[in-house]
């Protein structure tokens, strides 16, 4: 199965930090014509496009630069979320790495499209050899005319700045991102006001992450019907997917969405290494865990969430069958325990508690009251958590219950699993 090139066409055929090397290939060519399009006609574009967010729940692209562009304001932000922070995924770091203009190219169209003249990459702080890339290839940008005054000669300026995170993983959630920014603790807001109409340093604000600002320039360049041609008909356009664990074939990789998640882990990435099939986690840590009777799945935004996740980041987790699923979620939920900013009841004493009681059951101790517990813990978080973080450590759990209900029985009342043995002492 042949990969489809949308937003990797320029790898290793350009070099990453020359603005003049990314133009000899097309680069800025959208810039240059939305820079003659009024705001309206280029959310338009992108609206008869379809175009989804790549990040998290799929929001269309669309309707964010929108609710800015409707909002009076005497300044508006464009931002870039790339705080890659999913545990195994790396698809955001090939872009901005490899191919940085395409990025900037995204960020300047959208700011044209809402009126703003200013933006901001937030950069992941566990990423500090791409800071010096994304430096060099801005100041390459704005001496080719790219960014800053007078973009490509229209009369129209806009510029970025970049900003690197400290770390946090709840900061990859907008409005914790934007108080980062601030030099404030990386706390979600309560919501409303919305960031397109109250974002960050309280002015209208548009902020999609790195993957979906990539997908702009093409879509200006080559129309909402061409891209429409792509993907399947309510999440058109290619993916990019990290493909990592227990797999002989790792990577990232770019196909149409809609693409079968069986055939990207047999046909692409040659089968599971060491092993046979235990489990397939979809859309990073904080995606839902299925069993090898339901990876048949078209990966797209609508039929992932039927299946009780999300595409989220695109990260596929191969898990073999020398691991153990509780163990897993509960290596899931230490993670999410560990990443709580703090500020919502729900969240902090929510994760901690399931973490505790998925140990408890990974010890052989645990009772069928306990995953009851669980259940309506979990539950709990994924309505009434104040941001995404606690919505997402709902998934892997409720997921993993509905998929392997035998293996969590396995380990009650004292039953023994020999993968989660050495935990009989907690």
């Amino acid at each position: 199965m042949e990969e489809m090139h949308v937003l990797l066409r320029n790898r290793g055929k350009i070099i990453p930090t020359d603005a003049k090397s990314y133009m000899s290939v097309g680069g800025y060519v959208a810039l240059k014509k939305a820079l003659s399009m009024e705001g309206a006609e280029i959310i338009q574009v992108l609206k008869d496009a379809g175009l989804r967010g790549r990040g998290g729940a799929g929001f269309p692209t669309y309707l964010k630069l929108q609710f800015a562009y409707n909002t009076q304001s005497d300044e508006k932000y464009i931002v870039c979320n790339a705080d890659e922070g999913e545990p195994g995924t790396n698809k955001d770091r090939v872009l901005l790495s490899e191919d940085p203009n395409s990025i900037f190219e995204g960020m300047a169209i959208a700011a044209k499209a809402i009126g703003a003249h200013k933006g901001f990459i937030y950069l992941r702080s566990e990423y500090p050899y791409i800071r010096p890339i994304l430096i060099e290839a801005l100041e390459s940008a704005r001496q080719a005319g790219c960014l800053g005054k007078n973009i490509l000669g229209s009369g129209y300026d806009f510029d970025i700045e970049l900003h690197s995170g400290a770390g946090a993983y709840v900061c990859g959630e907008e409005t914790a991102l934007f108080e980062s920014i601030e030099g404030n603790r990386g706390e979600p807001r309560f919501r409303p006001p919305y960031p397109g109409t109250k974002g960050l340093f309280g002015k209208p604000t548009a902020l999609n992450n790195v993957e979906t600002l990539a997908n702009i320039p093409p879509i200006l360049l080559n129309g909402a019907e061409w891209y429409r041609s792509i993907g399947s008909p309510n999440s058109p356009g290619t993916k990019l997917f990290t493909v990592c664990g227990n797999v002989n074939k790792r990577g990232v990789f770019e196909f149409p969405m809609g693409v079968n998640l069986k055939d990207i882990l047999y046909d692409v990435c040659g089968g599971v290494a060491d092993g046979e099939l235990l489990a397939v986690q979809t859309g990073g840590s904080s995606g839902a865990i299925i069993n090898p009777d339901q990876i048949d799945l078209p990966l797209d935004i609508d039929h992932v969430s039927a299946s009780g996740g999300r595409l989220g980041c695109g990260t596929i987790l191969v898990i073999n069958d020398k691991n153990c699923v509780v163990d897993i979620v509960k290596n899931n939920l230490d993670f999410f325990r560990s990443e709580s900013c703090g500020q919502c009841t729900t969240c902090r004493e929510g994760g901690t508690r399931l973490y505790e009681l998925i140990c408890h059951i990974s010890s052989g101790k645990g009772t069928l009251k306990d995953i009851e517990t669980i259940k309506d813990l979990a539950n709990t978080m994924r309505v009434s958590a104040l941001c995404g973080l606690g919505h997402s450590t709902a998934v892997p759990v409720l997921s993993s219950l509905q998929n392997f209900e035998e293996v969590y029985n396995r380990h009650l009342d004292g039953n023994d699993c020999s993968i989660c043995g050495h935990d009989r002492g907690y």
